[in-house]
């Protein structure tokens, strides 16, 4: 199967893209290298774009059937996307050398104390530890993506009376946190005590680390809920 079949067989509801989503933080930065799958699915998309305009595929499907065709096709069909990814990661690698970050720009996220307090579930993330096992017997197979999409909706229908025992958990566990933060900057920021202990020569003063900041409580929660899931599926 072509390309252009492949995607024509696929005509729906409309292909989904995360490119609105993301945002261009730096203009100049070059543009991140391909696989030769990624080139292989941009090929089969423009051959549909040009032979069948104004028709959309699903997404779900589209992944599907790509990844199921790129399976079966011969190294010599596959080489010449390899040879493309060959060719893009050299420009990716010559242009990196030249490429200057901005002044200011992350350099990647913070290293965390591992004595720091962990950071509490919400209310929704209690309510999704009570529940996850539950979604996932009765749809066997289901992606880590549905059930949270599942957990969501299930959330979304629940009335004050039913959420306010996950409200109540969540408040208990925040009261906690806070608690043991401030005990944890009592002692420095590392977990013990540093009373009466000076910088000398030979040792340098302790340096303070903080606990995660407040600003992250988004980032962490859905860190934290990966994290369950996967433990999950190891069990």
């Amino acid at each position: 199967m072509s390309c252009a079949s492949l995607l024509h067989s696929l005509s729906s509801a409309g292909l989904a893209t995360n490119r609105n989503r993301a945002t261009m933080k730096d203009a100049n930065k070059p543009k991140g290298k391909m696989s030769s799958y990624a080139f292989f699915v941009a090929t089969c998309r423009d051959e549909h774009k040009k032979k069948h305009p104004g028709t959309s595929v699903n997404f779900t499907e589209f992944s599907k059937k790509c990844s199921e065709r790129w399976k079966t096709m011969s190294g010599k069909e596959k080489s010449k996307f390899e040879e493309l990814a060959k060719n893009d990661k050299v420009r990716y690698d010559r242009e990196m050398k030249d490429y200057i970050p901005p002044k200011g720009a992350k350099k990647g996220k913070k290293k965390k104390d591992p004595n720091a307090p962990k950071r509490p579930p919400s209310a929704f993330f209690v309510f999704c530890s009570d529940h996850r096992s539950r979604i996932k017997e009765e749809n066997p197979g289901i992606s880590i993506g549905d059930i949270a999409k599942k957990l969501g909706e299930l959330w979304s229908t629940q009335s004050a009376k039913d959420k306010a025992p996950y409200e109540a958990k969540a408040a208990k566990l925040k009261e906690k946190y806070e608690k043991d933060v401030a005990a944890y900057r009592a002692k420095g920021g590392s977990g013990q005590s540093n009373t009466g202990k000076k910088g000398g020569p030979g040792r340098p003063a302790p340096k303070k680390v903080v606990p995660e900041d407040d600003d992250d409580d988004d980032e962490e929660d859905e860190d934290e809920e990966d994290d369950d899931e996967d433990d999950e599926d190891d069990d």
